[in-house]
């Protein structure tokens, strides 16, 4: 589990198809503190590190599967493309964000970008099947980021980016046409499954 809160800007230094798809992750995380089959939350997929190192800089591995490719923004992946990391949460760990799974599903579209004083107002086209569960003030995880929705207009959605989440995380450098990894808030699944029995 994760709270969706970045907590360290990747870099991809190695991508190879093997396969599933490797990738090599250069971070600023102490690879001393990472167990080989640790999970770490890599533009919000729930990855499982294969394999560590320190040359020329700190990295882990990660092997992906065809499927999590086909379901996420993996396929556009490529060598120096930046990605919001966030290692798994531990007991007694601060929940600033909301529960997040990393358990990606689906792809939303930037589809516009306007700048609101520091802040920068992004909206997003969810897919049509994910569209019911985004509701003004709740919560979604995009890139694995932990967001609270401005305003919902049919399967488009705001999110506002203050000037700190444009620099600690890799939201300063989104563009409209961007494909984005969302994850639905957990609870709003649940609440619409319950719905279909009220």
């Amino acid at each position: 589990m994760f709270t969706g809160i970045i907590t360290d800007i990747g870099k991809i230094l190695e991508l190879e198809q093997r396969g599933d798809l490797r990738a090599r992750i250069g971070t600023s995380y102490d690879v001393d503190g990472i167990d080989i089959g640790a999970s770490i939350a890599c533009n919000g997929v729930c990855l499982t590190v294969i394999a560590l190192g320190r040359d020329p800089q700190n990295w882990f591995d990660v092997e992906i599967s065809a499927e999590t490719v086909g379901a996420t923004n993996v396929g556009g992946w490529a060598v120096d493309t930046l990605l919001n990391l966030e290692r798994a949460l531990k007991v007694g760990d601060e929940l600033g964000g909301h529960i997040v799974s990393g358990h990606v599903d689906g792809v939303a579209e930037v589809v516009g970008m306007r700048d609101e004083g520091d802040s920068t107002r992004v909206t997003f086209r969810a897919p049509e099947e994910l569209a019911k569960f985004i509701a003004p003030k709740g919560s979604v995880a995009l890139d694995g980021t932990s967001l609270t929705v401005n305003e919902v207009d049919g399967r488009d959605f705001g999110i506002n980016f203050i000037p700190h989440t444009k620099t600690a995380t890799t939201w300063g450098s989104v563009g409209v046409g961007d494909l984005i990894n969302l994850e639905i808030d957990t609870m709003a699944r649940y609440v619409a499954r319950l719905q279909e029995y009220a």
